[in-house]
């Protein structure tokens, strides 16, 4: 028996043979050492990274932080608990020699085997974790009782003891790295996260940037940020209004096709892309997406419209809708599950949010709306969560499966979006969409990484609109 992923089922000991063996693989994360540190209360520094909680795989760690050990003791526990024997082992004792370290970033193997079965229900297994590398970390004995009784579980009842946690936006950059570098407006990236963000994706061969905007401030950045930008295009425009402008501008003279926000106001930026005369409005309105990583989701979550339109009446609502469908459908979702969001799931006279969801879900019906399966009103709950939506008996193909959600107006979204940031430590990304061309509309607070997927979400955007298919497809 070799067991490589999880099981739904148990392994009772009459069952058990000596060299039975099981592993699995984990990425060590600084959200795994954050979270540990939570749960034992051990706030050793030589265990804390010195970055934001939602720091990714890939990105430098702090120099000399390691895993803690116990932690990649506990990671065997979610094998012989999880694997083999499976649910209803529980531990005698457990022994360790740790003789080496992991970092952030290591992937690490954790493999058990059987070694000898002793008095019912008793048996020894031997504990090994190690890096991709084949270096050995830990290793030690394990003694526990294996279970008596058939135990069956189905995947969303079997006990996570490993965090899950998902990245999104790597497969979206890693997608719009196939597609030649898109030639972008950066307007006033005259501090260090927005010109970062700059540099960061024209690095990974995302975008080719010119810089609009004080020359002196954006060299600054650069000094302190430690940067060479002496082979970047610098716009000197000292007035963020004539920034925004000229960005514009260099989209009319095909300079440019796309626009990426810096340290600029937001609105400052839009009214240039928007106004009527010389601005780049096109035939539907202009909405913002925001695309986030959930850690808790198995899928990128798009949210809009949360930055752009205040109260949009139902014709913008189906713009804002088509908008969002199509910047899914872009990121590789062939058929993006799209909830319109009310604070009821049943359509209520006195809640024109719901009345208004219950049009846009038949207008979609009716192929009015196209692209994605939309349903509503939906309330957040049974939109995301299956269980809410069977518990409140909702007959429908999106609810608790959603992967679009249209909110009722710019408070609610933000207020959602913020709460999924700054609570839940989702990751953001941002786009314009309904423009002639895509506008990166992240925020001032937004890392540099998030500005970077950003990017990749124009690209692919600009991809699917030009063909008419996702570059997933390919």
């Amino acid at each position: 028996m070799n067991i490589s992923v999880y099981g739904l089922h148990n392994h009772l000991w009459s069952d058990l043979q000596v060299g039975d063996e099981a592993s699995i693989d984990h990425t060590v994360t600084s959200r795994d050492l954050y979270l540990f540190a939570h749960a034992s209360g051990n706030l050793n520094p030589n265990h804390m990274p010195h970055h934001d909680v939602a720091q990714e795989e890939g990105e430098e760690a702090a120099a000399g932080v390691v895993a803690p050990s116990m932690w990649i003791g506990a990671l065997v526990s979610s094998v012989l608990g999880n694997i083999l024997p499976g649910p209803g082992t529980s531990y005698r004792k457990q022994s360790f020699d740790f003789v080496g370290h992991a970092q952030i970033g290591d992937q690490l193997k954790i493999h058990v085997k059987l070694i000898e079965k002793l008095e019912t229900p008793r048996v020894l297994f031997t504990t090994e974790v190690s890096t991709s590398a084949g270096e050995i970390i830990a290793a030690g004995i394990a003694e526990v009782d294996a279970p008596l009784e058939k135990i069956s579980l189905s995947p969303d009842q079997l006990p996570g003891l490993l965090l899950e946690e998902h990245n999104h936006f790597e497969r979206i950059i890693k997608a719009a790295q196939n597609l030649p570098p898109m030639p972008t407006a950066v307007v006033c990236p005259d501090d260090a996260k927005s010109l970062g963000g700059a540099l960061m994706a024209m690095r990974s061969g995302l975008i080719l940037p010119i810089l609009l905007g004080s020359r002196a401030a954006i060299e600054a950045a650069a000094n302190e940020a430690n940067e060479d930008i002496s082979e970047i295009e610098i716009v000197d425009i000292v007035d963020h209004k004539q920034a925004a402008a000229t960005a514009v501008a260099l989209v009319h003279q095909n300079r440019v096709k796309a626009i990426m926000k810096g340290n600029i106001h937001s609105d400052e930026l839009l009214s240039q892309v928007v106004k009527k005369d010389g601005g780049l409005r096109g035939a539907q309105r202009i909405s913002h997406v925001f695309v986030l990583n959930v850690p808790t989701l198995n899928y990128p979550l798009f949210i809009s419209d949360a930055a752009i339109n205040i109260a949009p009446d139902l014709a913008t609502k189906v713009d804002i809708t088509q908008n969002a469908i199509d910047l899914a459908c872009a990121c590789g979702i062939t058929l993006p599950y799209v909830a319109i969001l009310s604070a009821v799931e049943t359509v209520n006279f006195h809640i024109p949010s719901s009345m208004d969801a219950a049009i846009l879900a038949k207008m979609a019906d009716r192929g009015q709306i196209s692209g994605g399966l939309v349903d509503g009103p939906l309330a957040m709950d049974n939109a995301i969560d299956l269980n809410a939506a069977k518990t409140k008996h909702i007959n429908s193909p999106v609810a608790g499966k959603a992967q679009v959600l249209i909110v009722p107006n710019l408070e609610a979204g933000n207020m959602l979006v913020k709460q999924l940031t700054f609570i839940s430590h989702a990751q953001p990304a941002g786009l314009v969409l309904g423009a002639k061309i895509p506008v990166m509309l992240t925020s001032r607070a937004d890392s540099e990484h998030a500005r970077m997927a950003s990017c990749a979400l124009a690209l692919l955007y600009d991809a699917y609109r030009q063909n008419g298919a996702s570059v997933f497809a390919n």
